[in-house]
């Protein structure tokens, strides 16, 4: 949830560091510091606020052009209100020590008293200044350096943590570790300089080569001397896998868009070309995923599939759950993975287990995948991060090759995500042979005019506008959709209420008698997805009782739709599609809608209040 910089090298830190936690801000943005070693002193400065508030009373410090060694940090708060105190790096009591971090440590509450016990005092609220001055407690009773005594305390943590430590009398080593949280070194050439940072983009214009820290290890990083991978239980040396970075520095810049929500939702046409291309091959009715066609027969066996994901991903997994079900005739689970993980569900070895992550390093779900490991169960992950930890940890997967997603509110990962599971599905019916090989070859070939479709979609935008300045002062909202578009229901309320902070709900349209409709009244728009695909002549229906309430209709109907929209007060039409992938479309009016309604508020669109891109943290 928080973003880690760091820099040690011959070049100036501070705007290195200062850079990547702009990169970084979408994981967290109540405050931001830095610490810079100028080679005698560590040098803090730190803010309640942006990054650029603390670029703003960093302005006028010597330290910007003096360090050659750097951390920084952006905060999503934990433990500790958002403040200038609580913000981050944290000294030791004595001062030799700073610290980032990312995640909780649990039993802080209990190292802290222990710690005040010995003498230690406390600045802040964090958990944070617990750990450093844990490490410097070990340090100093085991007489050791700054790695063994790292290493030493976090075996008495719990929680979750990505770190990174400097002692400033141990001038040409940070030391970083992780359990739960991501962490990636950047390798300079010849060992000469080195990068940290929660994720690869703060880097990516200095080095392609990054090495991942899997869960349980730490790195004693030394300038000219390379770097030390240990297990921080036993404290054994591991190989350090170099990966080369397939992530390019345009694509995470806005390429000239206001906010990077519009960008990503504009590149969607791209995104889903990206995710199917070489694996769909509609002119020879072919679908290669070699996670997949590797493990074909743990699909085909299965007693049933279980999808866990969180948010969007869940959302994503809910029309999974259709798509599956209603080709491949496999029973279908959708989870939480929140709850999964701690309801003591009952899981075999025959169930398959897909986890949705856009990120790959999401807390839940990667505890989820562990817990469904344990039980025998094959683990299949989705997921849009190159070498994340649900890519790693699971036994085969699939890459949404969206691109990098940088605005907080997801758009393009939910309709790659989408894409992904709709090849899974139709690889698998073809496979089982519960779908025909005409409705195999006619989904193939409709799927690959889906990206033109979108495009076509996104060229609606200023009627989406207008819409959305009709609308905007909305208290409350309702989404309704049947069938494969109820989950684009509850994706599109969950976007308004994201960037908008409006009240809305999405339900399935027939449920909208048993509860929702005492809400109907004059000042409640209704967003309703009414294609004429399925249960049209249902949703029709609902949508007359809506009409007789005087609510506000704005419909997503099918090109050439007549019934509707002699009811509908406002209507938005999007090209035909069979019915199982109209969520690819259907989604599109909302994700422009929410962003317009959120411009016209004034908030800031990619970087919602109290929110993080990449929940890594219970």
């Amino acid at each position: 949830m928080c973003g880690i910089t760091g820099y040690i090298g011959p070049r100036e830190a501070y705007p290195i560091v200062i850079n990547g936690l702009k990169r970084l801000e979408y994981r967290g943005y109540d405050s931001a510091g830095v610490m810079m070693f100028d080679g005698e002193k560590m040098h803090l400065s730190k803010t309640k606020g942006k990054v650029s508030d603390l670029e703003k009373i960093t302005e006028t410090e010597p330290f910007r052009k003096k360090g050659s060694i750097g951390i920084g940090h952006t905060r999503w708060a934990t433990h500790g209100v958002p403040n200038d105190i609580n913000s981050h790096p944290h000294f030791s009591a004595s001062g030799d020590l700073v610290i980032v971090h990312n995640g909780i440590i649990e039993n802080y509450d209990t190292l802290k008293k222990e710690l005040i016990s010995r003498g230690y005092t406390f600045k802040s609220d964090t958990d944070t200044e617990v750990l450093v001055n844990l490490i410097e407690e070990v340090k100093k009773k085991e007489g050791c350096k700054l790695g063994k005594a790292v290493q030493l305390a976090l075996t008495q943590v719990i929680g979750a943590y990505a770190i990174a430590v400097f002692d400033k009398t141990k001038t040409n080593e940070i030391v970083v570790a992780r359990l739960g949280s991501p962490i990636a070194i950047g390798v300079g050439k010849d060992n000469g300089e080195f990068f940290v940072a929660s994720d690869a983009s703060p880097f990516i214009e200095f080095t392609k080569d990054a090495i991942y820290l899997e869960d349980e290890e730490m790195a004693i990083i030394k300038l000219h001397k390379g770097i030390k991978v240990r297990k921080i239980k036993d404290d054994s040396l591991v190989d350090a896998n170099i990966q080369e970075l397939q992530l390019s520095l345009e694509q995470i810049e806005k390429g000239g868009y206001e906010h990077f929500m519009l960008k990503e939702i504009h590149e969607q046409p791209k995104a889903i070309i990206d995710t199917y291309r070489g694996r769909m091959l509609p002119d020879e009715g072919i679908i290669r995923m070699a996670g997949v066609d590797n493990n074909m027969e743990r699909f085909l066996n299965a007693d049933r599939i279980i999808i866990v994901a969180c948010g969007t991903s869940w959302h994503a997994g809910l029309v999974g759950e259709y798509l599956l079900e209603d080709m491949t005739r496999i029973p279908v689970e959708v989870e939480y993975a929140s709850e999964f993980r701690y309801r003591n569900p009952i899981i075999t070895p025959k169930d398959v287990v897909i986890a949705i992550s856009q990120s790959g390093e999401t807390a839940d779900t990667l505890a989820a995948i562990k817990l469904a490991k344990s039980k025998g169960a094959f683990v299949f992950g989705v997921c849009n991060v190159v070498g994340s930890s649900i890519a790693r940890e699971t036994h085969a997967g699939a890459y949404t090759h969206a691109g990098p997603e940088i605005g907080v509110a997801s758009t393009k990962a939910f309709t790659t995500q989408i894409t992904i599971l709709s090849l899974i599905s139709l690889k698998l019916a073809k496979a089982k042979g519960t779908l025909s090989n005409s409705a195999f070859h006619m989904y193939l070939q409709k799927m690959q005019l889906i990206p033109e479709k979108v495009q076509k979609l996104l060229e609606i935008d200023e009627k989406v506008k207008e819409i959305a300045s009709i609308y905007k002062d909305a208290k409350n909202c309702l989404y309704l959709g049947r069938g494969f578009n109820f989950p684009v229901a509850l994706e599109g309320a969950l976007k308004l209420k994201e960037i908008s902070y409006i009240h809305a709900e999405g339900y399935p349209a027939a449920e909208m008698k048993h509860g929702p409709i005492a809400l109907i009244d004059e000042n409640m728009p209704i967003f309703v997805i009414a294609t004429n695909k399925g249960h049209y002549e249902k949703v029709v229906s609902n949508i007359q009782e809506i009409k007789s309430r005087a609510g506000k209709i704005i419909a997503v109907v099918t090109e050439g739709d007549v019934t509707v929209k002699e009811i509908a007060d406002h209507v938005i039409e999007i090209p035909d599609t069979e019915e199982a992938l109209t969520p690819l479309l259907t989604t599109i009016p909302f994700q422009l809608l929410s962003y317009h309604i959120a411009v016209m508020l004034d908030k800031n669109v990619d970087q919602p209040r109290n929110l993080a891109k990449s929940v890594t943290v219970e």
